[in-house]
């Protein structure tokens, strides 16, 4: 995700900052009550789980209104489906299939060793911290909390600071379900941010952009601690020439506009044939009239999330014109918008490398299109570019799909439509390279909060005493029939 930096106004940075507790303390009573309790049982973990979904349920017209005031105006039902729907549904899927989980794997012991037995056991980590980001404050701050429960650790969160009812509510639904030394939400500003990623963690989450993720990654670094990374960046989205354009453009603008195009696996850019071009704008232009015939008081159209990223995406579509591009606002209405946040789905033709557009992650309801005429030149456009988080392919021919598959390198892919992939509970999560390390949601996500312990289990009777000095002849027997003369 591209972010800037930013605070709240003095004023009120200084207000969220007052009201939450050290960061430091916190951590050290967590670690205390950590090593006092032990590892918790199949029972303390759901019910954990309970507790989470329990407060959800509670105050789900609150989380829409909290995130709503925060964006200016943010669509009730993508709040309920995207932020609700989906930690919800990962709540019960972790539920569903947690005993299994925290069942020992049983290895294969080398036949030298045998009758011994050999064991994978999944032990917490310890205190997870999770950095969650303002474009999906409430989702990106609990799925990686329901696998950190799951897996048995204590958990400290630091939302946003752009975001300020979401987190103040964060810490009251948090602070009802949860003893302070198991669940702890910390709000404040950019400086709480930096000193929670310098925390001896036993694992941190930081979901955001790529230059802060930097920042995150060195401090981190200085602990030891191990970091999940979850980073976006510009994902492609390839229109093969099997597949009808204007459909194509129809499911692209659904998850392009999906959150005003606010999205860490939002399409970026659309590839298209050359020759199916025109038919894609018009695609695009008809699919935005469909879903959002007016804009200004379209209760479905969320607003940008504040002056700053408006202002940046505004820069972007005015670079691409003094840089030669067509711009094409899709605005079926007519309306001005400006007295509000919202900003018009932008398409931008014939862009070039230089433009911010094809440089900058976007993060907003402009979408580029860049033409091909290969599928060679479209892979390779790809290639020549940063890893991205997601990447979709509209085909149907199998080929074309198994080809952009296995030819490109990316977190994750959705066929012949957008950003579901990301939906999936049995799924994981994570970015390559620029767009990130590491996986949550699913086992993955209980495996990331888990340390994997190695147990040989001696017998009784066994064939190691060969092993050990004084050497004899026996032992050279035996090595001569393990690695030859």
């Amino acid at each position: 995700m591209t972010t800037l930096p930013s605070h709240p106004p003095p004023s009120q940075q200084q207000a969220l900052t007052d009201a939450t507790h050290d960061p430091r303390t916190t951590l050290l009573r967590m670690q205390a009550a950590q090593q006092k309790a032990g590892t918790p049982s199949y029972e303390q973990r759901v019910d954990g789980l309970d507790k989470l979904d329990a407060a959800l349920r509670a105050r789900q017209d609150d989380i829409v209104e909290a995130i709503s005031r925060d964006f200016g105006h943010r669509s009730r039902h993508e709040t309920l489906l995207a932020e609700v729907f989906l930690v919800r549904s990962g709540i019960r899927h972790a539920r569903a299939h947690l005993r299994e989980w925290m069942e020992p794997g049983e290895r294969e012991t080398g036949w030298v060793f045998l009758p011994a037995r050999t064991q994978v056991v999944s032990q917490p980590v310890g205190v997870v911290g999770i950095i969650s980001p303002w474009n999906y404050p409430l989702q990106m701050a609990l799925l990686p909390l329901v696998g950190a429960l799951a897996a048995g650790n204590r958990v400290m969160i630091k939302p946003s600071e752009l975001v300020p009812e979401t987190a103040s509510l964060l810490r009251d639904l948090i602070g009802r379900a949860f003893p302070e030394d198991q669940v702890a939400v910390l709000v404040g500003g950019a400086d709480l941010g930096e000193t929670f990623s310098c925390l001896p963690f036993d694992h941190l989450v930081f979901t955001g952009s790529t230059r802060v993720g930097k920042l995150v990654m060195r401090n981190a670094s200085e602990n030891l601690v191990p970091v999940t990374l979850e980073l976006g960046g510009k994902s492609p989205a390839i229109v093969g020439s099997a597949f009808a354009p204007r459909a194509a453009a129809t499911r692209i603008m659904a998850g392009k506009l999906f959150n005003a195009g606010q999205t860490c696996i939002a399409p970026d850019y659309a590839l298209v044939a050359r020759s199916a071009c025109a038919a894609f704008v018009e695609g695009c232009t008809a699919a935005t009239a469909t879903m959002y015939p007016t804009l200004e008081k379209n209760p479905d159209y969320t607003s940008i999330i504040n002056d700053a990223h408006h202002a940046r995406l505004k820069s972007y579509v005015e670079d691409a014109k003094a840089r030669g591009a067509r711009v094409l606002e899709l605005n079926p209405a007519g309306e001005s918008l400006d007295k509000t946040r919202k900003l018009a789905p932008t398409l931008v033709l014939d862009p070039t490398e230089e433009m911010l557009v094809l440089r900058e992650e976007i993060f907003g309801p402009i979408l580029p299109i860049v033409t091909y005429e290969t599928l060679d030149r479209a892979i390779a456009y790809v290639n020549d570019h940063p890893r991205p988080l997601a990447l979709y392919c509209f085909d149907h021919d199998a080929t074309v799909i198994d080809r952009i598959i296995a030819e490109t390198i990316s977190g994750g892919v959705t066929v012949n439509d957008t950003m579901l992939h990301f939906a999936q509970d049995d799924l994981p999560f994570g970015g390559v390279g620029h767009s990130g390390m590491g996986h949550y949601h699913a086992r993955e996500g209980f495996d990331a909060f888990s340390k994997k312990k190695a147990i040989f289990r001696q017998a009784r009777l066994n064939s190691t005493g060969l092993m050990r000095p004084p050497f004899g002849k026996a032992l050279d027997t035996v090595l001569k029939f393990l690695i030859g003369s």
